[in-house]
């Protein structure tokens, strides 16, 4: 290298080491994408949480309405306290209407399952969530599953 280039050389890099144009906009940039992700993913959380709670209300509400679903030829006395009976075909169909009523703002409400033991009702409660901003790192939708259980009391 000749003694001139080396040296033009040398100016250029000084040059390009002092200038700092540009460095900052990258560096906004970057931190613009990295905070809009992170609200994004906030968000989707929260509307994700929220929907869960939700659907735990009407499951909750199902059960209940589920383990109150008996009629008094079913209540059985055992000689100290009187307790109801409750049948499955009354438990799946009280569960379904009560989450058809109160799931109207819920997305693709479906009752999973209601079943009953000697004095409770376990129902599950499905829901289809989709999140506020739809974006590469967050899916489209997922189902969410939720079970409430329910004991049935008569008080004589």
């Amino acid at each position: 290298m000749t003694p001139r280039l080396e040296h033009r050389v040398r100016q250029v890099l000084r040059r390009l080491a002092r200038e700092e144009d540009g460095s900052t906009l990258l560096l906004a940039l970057g931190f613009a994408v990295l905070a809009l992700t992170l609200i994004i993913a906030v968000t989707a959380a929260t509307s994700l949480l929220i929907e869960r709670r939700r659907l735990f209300t009407v499951a909750d509400g199902a059960a209940l309405a589920a383990a109150e679903a008996f009629a008094l030829e079913q209540v059985r006395f055992d000689g100290e306290a009187a307790s109801p009976e409750l049948a499955d075909a009354a438990v799946d169909r009280a569960a379904g209407d009560w989450a058809a009523r109160a799931a109207q703002d819920l997305a693709a409400v479906r009752v999973e399952g209601a079943a009953a033991d000697a004095r409770s009702a376990t129902v599950t409660v499905s829901s289809a969530w989709r999140p506020p901003v739809v974006s590469l790192l967050l899916p489209e939708g997922i189902r969410l599953d939720v079970t409430s259980t329910a004991r049935a009391v008569f008080v004589d």
